[in-house]
């Protein structure tokens, strides 16, 4: 096996992730791993592409903004379109991120005073 690919159990392990979610990446067609027999091997490609989805998901996005945005490389459409779509995301999930720090600053403040007044009665 080249160093530069990693085995199932060694892609799961790499990015903390269980193999069910590995195995529906690869559904989604997310992910597309070399095959030999029964084995899947993750090169660089399938790394990078991991590493993109993970922190897509961290900032929000869905799966489906993920596989459009990965998409758009994998047309070779080219930098420039991946770029302009990338932003029209990032500016999206800004503004449903920042609404969502109000929200949650309210319920906080509201939690607070509630025990506040708990803890005086």
């Amino acid at each position: 096996m080249p160093d530069d690919r990693l085995d199932f159990k060694a892609m799961c392990a790499k990015f903390e992730v269980t193999p069910r979610t590995l195995r529906h990446y690869e559904y989604i067609e997310l992910l597309s791993p070399e095959r030999e027999g029964r084995a899947r091997f993750y090169g660089p490609r399938e790394v990078a592409r991991m590493t993109l989805i993970l922190r897509g998901r961290r900032f929000g996005f869905s799966l489906e903004e993920i596989r459009q945005w990965l998409e758009i490389y994998d047309k070779g459409e080219g930098w420039e379109a991946q770029k302009e779509i990338w932003l029209d995301y990032a500016d999206r999930q800004l503004d449903e991120l920042a609404k969502r720090r109000v929200e949650l600053d309210e319920i906080i403040a509201e939690l607070k005073a509630l025990r506040d007044a708990t803890a005086a009665g």
